[in-house]
């Protein structure tokens, strides 16, 4: 005969077979219930990955398309440049294998980037059409910042010559700056073109050692103490780095980012 509980609360008998089919029923009730409710309600969307993610943002071509509005990795410090923005420009690596890559120009009649790989002793060049990036100039007499002018010529900036000079449309260089008030510049760091058909670049020390550029000879701004250090520098009292024009209808004013606490 089979075995019985007493069910107290309604007063009659359950065969102990129908209590595990109650139990088993109800616990499986309870295991699907999530199922069923997240199979009714949509995901919610998935943050675009960055450079802090985990995984981390892949910016290689195997990265997944970075079909958001704004690239989560161009960062506004100052508001009011917001308005230079370009929000659906995302961020893309067109290249790797420099060892220090410096002085991007864009030249708009070529449709080609230029810029310097500057312990490498050179310079490379992308081009828009097919991606192809291949060596533009070797020596590059280490050089760092490039630009082009209002007439398409290319000028750069020299560290182990410290000079800037000016690549002409037919093949030639032209000096454009080597010295000031009768010494040699330091090491050119950038450029930028004038309208008016001036130069105005910067003339920090970074160039003076030897992993760039040449050291300063025996008390020279970069080696006070005559030894041949690499490394050796002047003392921190910020240094400019990059200049530009103001594009305002007066273009009579120079931007300068200027870089406290960089070593020489």
């Amino acid at each position: 005969m089979a075995q019985e509980a007493y069910d107290s609360t309604a007063g009659g008998r359950m065969s102990r077979r129908g209590m595990l089919r109650s139990v088993g029923a109800a616990v499986g009730a309870a295991v699907l219930a999530p199922r069923l409710v997240g199979a009714q309600t949509p995901p919610s969307p998935v943050g675009p990955p960055t450079t802090i993610t985990q995984p981390p943002r892949d910016f290689s071509p195997r990265g997944a398309p970075t079909t958001y509005f704004t690239d989560p990795d161009v960062l506004t410090v100052e508001p009011a440049f917001n308005g230079l923005r370009q929000p659906n420009a995302a961020i893309i690596r067109l290249w790797t294998g420099a060892l220090w890559s410096e002085g991007p120009a864009w030249n708009a009649q070529g449709r080609y980037l230029v810029w310097s790989d500057i312990p490498n002793n050179r310079q490379l060049r992308w081009i828009e059409d097919n991606g192809y990036v291949s060596v533009f100039r070797i020596p590059s007499n280490n050089s760092n910042g490039n630009t082009f002018d209002f007439q398409g010529r290319q000028v750069s900036c020299e560290h182990v010559t410290r000079r800037v000079v000016r690549y002409e449309l037919d093949g030639s260089v032209s000096l454009i700056a080597g010295q000031f008030n009768g010494k040699r510049l330091n090491s050119p760091n950038d450029v930028v073109p004038h309208p008016d058909g001036s130069y105005w670049f910067t003339d920090p020390p970074y160039g003076a050692q030897l992993y760039e550029g040449t050291v300063d000879a025996a008390g020279g701004p970069a080696n006070t103490g005559g030894r041949l250090n690499p490394k050796l520098g002047q003392p921190d009292n910020g240094r400019p780095a990059e200049p530009a024009v103001d594009d305002g209808e007066n273009e009579h004013s120079l931007r300068l980012v200027r870089v406290p606490g960089a070593a020489g």
